[in-house]
Formats: C-alpha cells, sequence, structure tokens
C-alpha cells in the first residue's frame, strides 16, 4: 500500500505522476499552509576554541595555524571545556526565556567527512543546556506572534573546506582546521514559522538580541549558518542546509515554496531529503537523503563530565534588550512604534541615537532626530555599503539642528548628508554640515528672496500657467521643480506653492 504523502496520487505507487494521478486544484495548492522551522548555528564570540585554547581569531591568518592536537583530534588529546562559552549560552538562554537544565552533558554525534578530523562532533543531544524558550516576532500582517524554541545547546564548529576548480586541472577540495571546534550555540525552533519573510525577521531580531547581549559579532565571516527545515501541509518535509545569510534564508524558503507548489500540481511526490541552497543562483539542489538521529550513533562524551550550571544563570544580569529599548524609546523619546523598531533592531544604530541627542542643541529634538536617522541615514549608509559607527555623530546632530531652526531645506539637508558621507567613504575628513552650508551659501532664503526669481519662471513658462488656469493643479508643482532648480532648493516647496499661487492671481 503506498503512502498517503507519496507516489502520484492514484495508488501506482510511480511518485512521478501518470494519467490517472488525482491532480489537486489551484486552489487547494496555493492554500497549502507553509510550515518552519530553523535550526541556526551562532558563534559565540570567545578568545579560545571550545575544547583548547587555540585563539578563536583566526580569520586574517593563514590556513591550519590556529590548531593543536585537542582540536586536530590527535589520538591522546583530551578536551577541557571553556568556561566562557558556557556562561554566554546560559546568557542567550535566559534572554530567550528558556528553562536551564538540572544536568546537561556532552554526546559524540559520529560522521566521517573531511573537515571533522576526530570522525565525530562533539554536541548535545538529550541532555542540552537549556530547553523551551520563545521569542516574538510580528507575522506578515504586522502582528505580534511567539515563536517557540525548542532548545539551547553547546557544539564544535567543523573545520572549513575550500573548493578550488581550475581550467588547467581536475578540481579539488583544501581543509582549513583553524575554525575546528571554535564554541557555537545551535539555537533550534518549533515549526512555527508561516513565511519567509517572517523567517528573516525572526532571524533579525535574533541576530539583534545576541549582539545586544555581547556574545556574538554579525560582522565575522561565517559566525552564523541557518538550516532551515520547510513543508507544506500534509507534505514531506525538506532541510536546506548550511545558508549563510538572512537574505539567503529568505530566498532559499521562497524557492523551496515554490518548487515543492509545483511538484504537488504536478501529483508528484515531495522527498523527504537534504538540499544545498546556491546562494549565487537562489536555488536549493538535491544533496542527499535526509539523516535521522539514529544515523549519527550518538552515545556521551566520556571525556567530558555533565554540567551543572543552572545555579549561574541566576547570577547572569541581562543588558536591556529590543523588545524592553523599543518601549523605553517610545515612552522617554515619543517617538513611532516604526521608528522604534528600526532603531533597536541594532544596537549600534540605538547608541547612535542616544548619542546625538546627548547634544545640547537637538536633546529635544526626538522625532526629528528619529525621522533623520531611520528614513534617510540609514537608506544612504545601505546605498553606500557603510557602517552607522563611521559616521561622526557631532556632525549628524550638527545636521538637526539646521533642520530644527530651520536655516536648510529638506532637499538641501539630503544633498549636505549625501556630500558628508561621500567625503567619509571616501577616506576624506569630514565638514561640519554648518561649515559646509555657509561656505556654499545653501541656507534658506526668505520668502522676498525668491520674488524675483518667481517673475521669472512664470514668464518663462506661459503654458504651464495656461494649464493651471484650464484646472490642471500640478501645473504649479511645474514650476516650483523649476524654481527649485533656480535656488539649488534652498527655497521650501511648500512655501513656494503659495507665493507662486498669489502671483499668478494678482496677474489676473
Amino acid at each position: 500500500m503506498s503512502d498517503s504523502n507519496s507516489g502520484c496520487g492514484c495508488g501506482c505507487g510511480d511518485g512521478k505522476g501518470c494519467a490517472g494521478a488525482a491532480k489537486p486544484s489551484e486552489k487547494d495548492v496555493k492554500d497549502l499552509k507553509v510550515i518552519i522551522g530553523l535550526e541556526i548555528h551562532c558563534q559565540l564570540n570567545t578568545k579560545t576554541k571550545l575544547f583548547c585554547g587555540c585563539s578563536a581569531d583566526f580569520r586574517d591568518d593563514a590556513p591550519n595555524t590556529h590548531v593543536c592536537p585537542i582540536c586536530l583530534g590527535l589520538p591522546g588529546a583530551l578536551p577541557k571545556l571553556n568556561k566562557q562559552a558556557v556562561i554566554y549560552a546560559l546568557k542567550v538562554a535566559k534572554a530567550l526565556n528558556l528553562e536551564i537544565s538540572e544536568v546537561s552533558e556532552f554526546s559524540r554525534k559520529n560522521y566521517f567527512y573531511p573537515d571533522l578530523p576526530k570522525g565525530y562532533q562533539i554536541s548535545q543531544y538529550d541532555k542540552p543546556i537549556a530547553l523551551r524558550g520563545k521569542m516574538t516576532v510580528d507575522d506578515d500582517e504586522g502582528h505580534e506572534k511567539v515563536i517557540r524554541i525548542t532548545r539551547i545547546h553547546l557544539e564544535e564548529d567543523p573545520g572549513r573546506l575550500v573548493h578550488k576548480i581550475s581550467r588547467d586541472r581536475a578540481g579539488y577540495t583544501l581543509v582549513d582546521y583553524n575554525r575546528s571546534s571554535i564554541p557555537l550555540i545551535e539555537i533550534v525552533t518549533e515549526p512555527d514559522l508561516s513565511s519567509p519573510k517572517e523567517a528573516r525577521r525572526f532571524l533579525n531580531k535574533l541576530r539583534a538580541t545576541l549582539e545586544y547581549l555581547d556574545v556574538f559579532d554579525g560582522e565575522k565571516e561565517g559566525s552564523i549558518r541557518v538550516d532551515a527545515n520547510i513543508s507544506l501541509e500534509g507534505h514531506n518535509r525538506v532541510e536546506c542546509k548550511n545558508i549563510s545569510s538572512y537574505k539567503g534564508v529568505e530566498k532559499a524558503l521562497t524557492f523551496e515554496i515554490t518548487r515543492q507548489r509545483n511538484l504537488i500540481r504536478r501529483g508528484q511526490e515531495i522527498v523527504q531529503e537534504t538540499r544545498h541552497f546556491l546562494e549565487g543562483r537562489g536555488i536549493t539542489t538535491g544533496s542527499r537523503s535526509k539523516e535521522d538521529e539514529n544515523d549519527y550513533r550518538y552515545f556521551p562524551e566520556p571525556d567530558l563530565k555533565p554540567l551543572r550550571v543552572k545555579d549561574w544563570a541566576d547570577k547572569i544580569e541581562l543588558p536591556e534588550l529590543p523588545d524592553a529599548k523599543r518601549e523605553r524609546f517610545m515612552s522617554q523619546y515619543k517617538i513611532s512604534v516604526n521608528h522604534a523598531k528600526t532603531l533597536v533592531g541594532d544596537i549600534k544604530v540605538a547608541d547612535f541615537y542616544e548619542g546625538i541627542l546627548k547634544n545640547p542643541a537637538i536633546s529635544k529634538e526626538t522625532e526629528l532626530a528619529a525621522t533623520w536617522v531611520c528614513d534617510t541615514l540609514l537608506g544612504e549608509l545601505y546605498y553606500r555599503d557603510m557602517k552607522i559607527d563611521a559616521v561622526p555623530r557631532e556632525c549628524f546632530a550638527d545636521l538637526v539642528a539646521l533642520l530644527k531652526d530651520k536655516k536648510v531645506t529638506d532637499k538641501v539637508a539630503v544633498d549636505v548628508l549625501r556630500a558628508m558621507l561621500d567625503d567619509i567613504h571616501e577616506g576624506r575628513k569630514c565638514a561640519m554640515p554648518s561649515e559646509t552650508v555657509e561656505k556654499s551659501g545653501l541656507g534658506k532664503g526668505s520668502d522676498d528672496e525668491f520674488t524675483e526669481i518667481i517673475k521669472k519662471v512664470v514668464a518663462a513658462n506661459p503654458q504651464a500657467v495656461a494649464d493651471y488656469h484650464s484646472g490642471k493643479g500640478n501645473a504649479i508643482n511645474f514650476i516650483v521643480g523649476q524654481i527649485m532648480k533656480e535656488t539649488k532648493g534652498r527655497a521650501d516647496p511648500k512655501s513656494l506653492n503659495k507665493l507662486i499661487v498669489d502671483y499668478i492671481a494678482s496677474m489676473e
């Protein structure tokens, strides 16, 4: 008898579809619930590796220079647990509302691969360091949703494979063991996520939380890797392995949803398997059949004692985390929830915002500062691939002060900001915006100053005036644009609009 989730659907057992296949309707396929669970591997930012004293700061050094008999798994070498890694794992567990285990222990996860010199990975299996937590995230409708966290456990990172492809010789693979035994925590969620965008929002918030805790550096290459499990309701689960970016997770899941829906439309089976995400092409490819836990032959690690560290967690003090900071920003600074979410989503952005408000000239301009950080500065930084800590706080505060005092228009402020960021990006000294405005004569002009320019532009565009008289109100916008060009953005568009209308009326 064929399985209800396999075959073509007609009972032939073919699995590839046939003339008798009972194919579901387009609506049925479209309505299938998306079910996503994540396994997130995060490198802890310790100075040394998990089971030896080798430096964990290896990225800029030559391959296989941060190794010793322990992390190379040589016979007779015994592991010694890094206490700081345990404290970091407890810190994360406490922040994510997990229950700390009374007793946890390490196990050997057996599998053979070139980047795993011992032939097994020291991990935690049935007795992880913490269980049953939760984190909230916005769903696709903007409502708060609880995502359950199954467990957090400690494990060592394997080494790194470097694949080489050459036109002159056959492809080959090199192994770098510098990464071997870097401390990882694996955070496993329940299958509570319902869309690729929701998964990405979860990962962004998790990253922010880890950075607030100061246990993780998301800027380091390979610091986070995600295995994403995805299925459509009633069908087999597929795992996408080793995705190395938040955007990559969203792309891989989006591709998988489309691929799986197309298979179901054709009456074909979704095979339970592990797939690899090709980030450059935005697709997943079959890798191997999905392993079960029994395939890894877990057994307790005999060289490490069980951990009894629940009382350590009681002594750990947590910093202000993103949710608490968001609520404080809204209460203290009277800013919108969207601006608050954006600001606290990156601890460096949150610190920058509070840092510029220490300037007495803008200390009360909390909404104006939030608007310009969230709606303008972050976009300009993203365009230039710059980080916010490259921006001098005193310079940006000076720009906000110019806006507060209405000494520049929004357009001039944007132009000055862009010039300032270009200078920083190209290694030049950044001038204070107030100095730039004064030297360039970009200060906001008075209404009287623009009277002659208005007369000149109106006289040069009789058709626009005629269009306005015929009821085409947008014709005024054309005249405003021409005057903005003449004044290099120094005129306020709203004021100009009224002045132009008044002037045209006076001509009648």
